[in-house]
């Protein structure tokens, strides 16, 4: 029988204990095989470790009082997230940007849990758009940032979620535009292009996301491209490109907060 070929995404799927038992030999051996891969498996673990340490205790301090004013949303009692106000989430995300390197896991009400497959497929769709378009010159987007109100208005409707064009200047990024995109797991995604002065893309992809699944934030990297996408309360996001982590921390940070206020307004 022939063994399939393992990727980094089983790297996550192993330390999250999802990897199939009867899979678990085969991807020792690939492992072993494959030293960058282990290296990248080792320091995922040593990531999660850090970051499990870090968050001790965060979520059982006092509500700060600006974190509540502009992201407190507790559930309805009953509903699917009762057991976690939405200040809890954005307060740990936070944390986790503090801390820096995800190492492919993320936060949520009880703790390291691992994505479903709808969140990957965004980060894969998400990294393909950004190598597609960051890369043109003179057909970037569809709509350019001179028509701001009419590209969010088009994509909210087009996509079916209440979407808000992130002012990223204090992180040295301006839009250029956006454009509407096919996707995989939703059938249509949202991405908003940004360009800071030296001429580095980031982009902002979006997508509507019916599992009713809320996640916190996690980092894909696909050569030299890294998206940090994460989903929550009806939709997916993902800030992508070919930057830094610690600028891409900053900038997925603003921009969940400015989508969730968006959405909420």
């Amino acid at each position: 029988m022939t063994m399939r070929e393992f990727s980094e995404r089983d790297i996550h799927l192993a330390l999250d204990g999802e990897l199939p038992q009867d899979e678990r030999a085969a991807y020792e051996r690939w492992l072993e095989t494959h030293p960058d891969m282990e290296a990248k498996s080792r320091r995922y673990e040593a990531d999660r470790d850090l970051l499990r340490g870090a968050v001790a205790g965060v979520l059982d301090e006092p509500v700060p009082e600006c974190l509540a004013k502009t992201l407190a949303s507790e559930t309805p009692p009953g509903s699917r997230n009762s057991a976690l106000p939405r200040w809890r989430m954005a307060a740990a995300a936070a944390l986790i940007f503090a801390a820096g390197g995800l190492g492919g896991y993320f936060l949520g009400a009880s703790g390291w849990r691992p994505v479903n497959g709808t969140a990957i497929q965004l980060a894969d769709g998400a990294i393909a758009a950004h190598a597609i378009y960051a890369a043109e010159k003179l057909h970037v987007v569809e709509v350019g940032a001179d028509q701001k109100e009419h590209l969010v208005g088009w994509l909210s409707k087009r996509i079916g979620v209440k979407l808000v064009a992130p002012d990223l200047t204090a992180e040295g990024f301006e839009l250029i535009g956006g454009r509407l995109l096919p996707a995989e797991a939703t059938k249509t995604a949202a991405q908003f292009m940004y360009q800071d002065r030296t001429g580095n893309r980031i982009s902002l992809y979006v997508a509507r996301d019916s599992s009713n699944t809320e996640t916190g934030f996690r980092l894909l990297e696909e050569g030299d491209t890294r998206a940090l996408y994460w989903l929550d309360d009806g939709y997916g996001c993902a800030v992508a490109g070919n930057l830094p982590e610690e600028v891409l921390v900053k900038v997925a940070n603003t921009a969940y907060r400015q989508l969730l206020q968006g959405m909420k307004g």
